[in-house]
């Protein structure tokens, strides 16, 4: 048989192994947390970056979406002039 100072020392010892694991799962899972918010907060802030990218270029006036300093080039635009267009190939070929 073990003395009794033997045995509170092997209970001490198992009472203090239980409460630091349960101490040292709860600080795991913190900060497992913090990341998951963190990684959440990153992905939502990227996808908003790409929208007001996206809102820009949707909304930028016309004029400036032309290259050429006011001459369309798109065909599929409705306001392009295939004559203006012409022209300015004639103007930049002459060069």
């Amino acid at each position: 048989m073990a003395s009794p100072g033997a045995n509170v020392l092997r209970w001490s010892a198992l009472g203090a192994g239980v409460f630091y694991g349960i101490y040292r799962q709860s600080v795991l899972s913190a900060k497992s947390k913090v990341h998951e918010i963190d990684a959440e907060y990153e992905q939502k802030s990227v996808l908003i970056q790409k929208a007001k990218a996206e809102w820009t270029k949707k909304n930028m006036p016309k004029e400036s979406k032309t290259e050429g300093g006011g001459i369309i080039t798109d065909p599929n635009d409705s306001r392009f002039d295939l004559e203006a267009y012409l022209t300015m190939k004639m103007g930049d070929e002459a060069k």
